[in-house]
């Protein structure tokens, strides 16, 4: 299993960068969290903290993490090679899990780039490194999650930008969901507390990793990535 998984990785690794889009993605990821991160530093020059950068990321990724997804399932069933890879002797788990991880070893590239900031500030003076650890956790938690999602899209449907519309939608209001309730009482603000991506996130962002968290991220990208592996699985029917 570890093998067909490693070779959907493999293949997807390659077609990532051989894409033109991907490289796209990756350079305004960058340019626009560099670009807040350090007019973040600059109106708060006596703060050595990663926390503007921390509380801005979520927000770009649910748009960036699906536009990295958007064409795993959609532009195969448009090109017609998502049959010839279902025909190998490959299972639905390892055809959506090889796709899986090859989205979020592309995101965590992206965010091992970002190791500059803090670099950068450690230079100038104690910079709380358990707190950005704790952060990054957050951050490749938060990426696998709307790349599961984004990955549930794709197989969804044939068309790319209809793939990245839904994913972005879906990821923006788990997002947002806490701001569009209002504010809620009782039961509905602890349902709406824990459906909140940002709200998980804040919390491991602040240098607090609790496992709750940690078993939120990886619940939901589970329940997508399941999905996903339903509707390629209704392919073969």
């Amino acid at each position: 299993m570890l093998k067909n998984i490693g070779f959907v990785l493999k293949r997807e690794l390659g077609a990532y960068f051989n894409s033109v889009v991907a490289y796209i993605v990756v350079i305004l990821f960058l340019l626009i969290t560099g670009a807040l991160f350090w007019l973040n530093y600059f109106q708060q020059i006596n703060l050595l903290s990663l926390r503007g950068f921390f509380s801005q990321a979520p927000l770009f990724l649910a748009f960036f993490a699906p536009a990295v997804t958007m064409g795993l399932f959609a532009e195969e069933k448009r090109m017609g090679t998502l049959e010839l890879l279902m025909t190998m002797p490959l299972s639905d788990f390892e055809i959506v899990m090889g796709k899986f991880l090859a989205a979020l070893s592309l995101l965590a590239v992206v965010f091992t780039m970002t190791l500059a900031y803090p670099i950068t500030l450690s230079m100038l003076g104690d910079l709380d490194w358990g707190a950005v650890a704790s952060g990054y956790i957050g951050l490749l938690l938060l990426g696998g999650t709307y790349a599961a999602i984004g990955l549930m899209a794709s197989s969804w449907t044939r068309d790319q930008v209809v793939a990245i519309l839904t994913a972005f939608s879906i990821c923006f209001f788990l997002y947002l969901i806490d701001q569009l309730v209002g504010q809620p009482t009782g039961t509905m603000a602890r349902v709406v507390d824990y459906l909140s991506t940002n709200s998980h996130f804040n919390n491991l962002a602040r240098g607090v990793v609790d496992i709750r968290d940690v078993f939120y991220y990886i619940s939901v990208t589970g329940v997508a990535l399941l999905v996903a592996q339903v509707s390629i699985a209704s392919r073969r029917w």
